[in-house]
């Protein structure tokens, strides 16, 4: 049996991206299982018991938080990264706080990835940023902590901010504002 601290799960519904970071990932010698939905990644979970993984938190018919308590019940001892195109600070935190070990901002590289796997203390020396965010990313962070208080739910959240549901899944196909 090949040693499992190398066995690696990517679960991502952008099969692009999976099939770039999992060539890089086997050139670095992981043996790599990729997944495109919960359904997938929760049986190659069962089958395999990867010691590592990336999430992506937006799944097409999902949420990676929602799955990440699942995959963490299967496997206590698993390593798992939260990637996401969408990052706000609730997300940040949520994914923290139900089991994963850290959260990167795509694009991220298979590096940049595997120093987030392995990192185990936080970074006190960590950058301070010296603006504060704009209004526009404080409104996406919202929006965000909204959405997901509504389980995903576009039209329980439009009705909670007050706006036309067309509105919100306009802004929410935008790629998020930089502070």
């Amino acid at each position: 049996m090949q040693d499992d601290t190398n066995r690696l799960l990517i679960i991502d519904d952008d099969e692009i991206f999976c099939h770039v970071l999992s060539r890089a990932l086997e050139r670095r010698g992981y043996d790599v299982m990729v997944a495109h939905d919960a359904e997938q990644a929760l049986s190659l979970a069962r089958q395999h018991r990867p010691h590592l993984a990336t999430l992506d938190l937006k799944l097409e018919h999902s949420s990676g938080l929602k799955l990440l308590p699942e995959l963490i019940e299967i496997m206590p001892d698993c390593r798992i990264v939260v990637l996401t195109g969408y990052s706000s600070i609730a997300t940040a935190v949520e994914a923290i706080k139900l089991g994963a070990v850290n959260y990167l901002c795509k694009p991220a590289d298979a590096d940049e990835i595997l120093l987030a796997l392995e990192r185990e203390e936080g970074d006190p020396e960590a950058e301070v940023a010296e603006n504060p965010p704009s209004i526009n990313r404080i409104a996406w962070e919202h929006i965000q902590k909204v959405l997901q208080e509504h389980d995903g739910n576009i039209s329980a959240t439009a009705r909670a901010l007050g706006m036309h549901r067309r509105t919100l899944q306009r802004k929410l196909q935008k790629r998020p504002v930089r502070r």
